[in-house]
């Protein structure tokens, strides 16, 4: 009888979720879904779930659902949808494991307590991303749960790309570049020598880019160097967060605007990036879309920056060989794409125009001196893989 883990991604007012099916030989998904909703006053949550071995299901849980009960809602439709298949854990996507963990760890009472202590470093998921491990130990008890972290696949970098040039006692407490997306890269450090070898015996640039959007260089498939740091909030402009700031930009604000630092921590990670810029829409889809200047302009600013971070990252490498597209806006905005190849002509790199409008993989010309793919990233994939393997242990 084949065993399966539930994979779980819990955001502020929504849940992702994944049921992966394995053997000895293979890891297979087997159904997903999302509920929407939960915990946002006077909003109906919604579960949806595609079973991929029947049509699509979506349910109503009715107003007021919160964590817990969303939890019981997912846990009683992947049970009925199970088959002959026996439910053996949860893994979860935490966002920020620290300095101390460093690779996936099964969650008890001391690992939970210290995740809780990272709360303040990743306000956006964390909490919400511990709120469904606690809910799981409520409604079931009997799952064990492994904790995978965005952190830890950073860890191998070198101790100069991790540090700050703050007096040492800071760095002591925790004070450092932490880097995140990490199950994401993971996934394309595993996946690259299937498309590129010289790429993945070398040195590439992988650009995660989505409503949060980061780069990381690889040298032989380990990080060495990211653009996000101490928080998820440095770096590339993205969905809702400002990414790289002068941080005389926060004193100014605090002291000459009196702004709070709740209202300062709203500005810089909801109210900024795209949406702050084009004052329409985090959506990159819409603002591609949009015949605004100041949509323009937004996306101006996602692809300079992120040409601006390839030149620092392919210096922290010493050259470059390729570079990857994934996640939501790398894999599928080709305009964006477009203007980050050409804005790297300077460096050998040659656009594949149809191969470009059509994602890929390879959209770059048998003449460019670098290539530049695009290749999909699945974090849960990763999760359920190191679920699998610890529980097995």
């Amino acid at each position: 009888m084949n065993d399966a883990i539930l994979v779980l991604n819990a955001g502020s007012s929504s849940i992702k979720f994944a049921v992966y099916a394995h053997t000895e030989q293979d890891l297979t998904e087997y159904l997903s879904g999302q509920v929407e909703g939960v915990g946002v006053a006077g909003t109906a949550s919604r579960l949806h779930l595609e079973d991929h071995q029947s049509a699509p299901v979506s349910s109503d849980l009715g107003h007021g659902v919160d964590h817990d009960s969303a939890l019981r809602a997912v846990l009683e439709h992947v049970r009925s949808s199970l088959g002959e298949l026996t439910l053996r854990g949860a893994g979860h996507r935490i966002v920020h494991g620290g300095r101390h963990y460093s690779a996936p760890v099964l969650i008890d009472d001391a690992v939970l307590g210290d995740l809780h202590e990272l709360e303040s470093l990743a306000p956006l998921h964390q909490p919400h991303n511990l709120a469904a491990v606690e809910a799981v130990r409520r409604v079931a008890p009997e799952l064990p749960q492994v904790a995978c972290f965005d952190t830890a696949f950073h860890r191998t970098q070198p101790a100069v790309a991790q540090r700050f040039a703050l007096p040492r006692e800071y760095e002591q407490r925790g004070v450092i570049r932490y880097g995140f997306h990490g199950l994401s890269y993971e996934r394309i450090a595993a996946l690259l020598p299937e498309y590129d070898q010289r790429a993945a015996r070398g040195r590439a640039v992988v650009a995660h880019l989505g409503a949060g959007a980061s780069l990381c260089a690889l040298h032989e498939g380990r990080s060495v160097a990211t653009t996000m740091g101490f928080t998820a909030l440095d770096g590339l402009p993205m969905g809702q967060r400002c990414g790289n700031i002068d941080p005389g930009v926060v004193l100014h604000l605090q002291r000459m605007e009196g702004m709070s630092l709740e209202q300062v921590e709203r500005l810089l990670y909801r109210e900024s990036g795209l949406l702050g810029v084009s004052g329409i829409s985090a959506d990159m889809r819409q603002l591609l879309s949009s015949s605004e200047p100041a949509a323009t302009e937004a996306v101006e600013l996602f692809c300079y920056r992120i040409l601006r971070e390839i030149g620092s990252l392919a210096a922290a490498l010493g050259g470059l060989d390729a570079l990857i597209f994934t996640a939501g806006i790398g894999e599928h905005a080709a305009e964006v794409r477009e203007r980050i190849v050409n804005g790297l002509h300077w460096f050998g790199m040659e656009l594949d125009q149809a191969a470009n409008l059509n994602n890929g993989p390879l959209i770059t010309t048998p003449e460019s001196q670098l290539s530049a793919w695009v290749i999909p990233t699945d974090e849960e994939r990763v999760i359920a893989a190191h679920t699998i393997a610890l529980l097995s242990r």
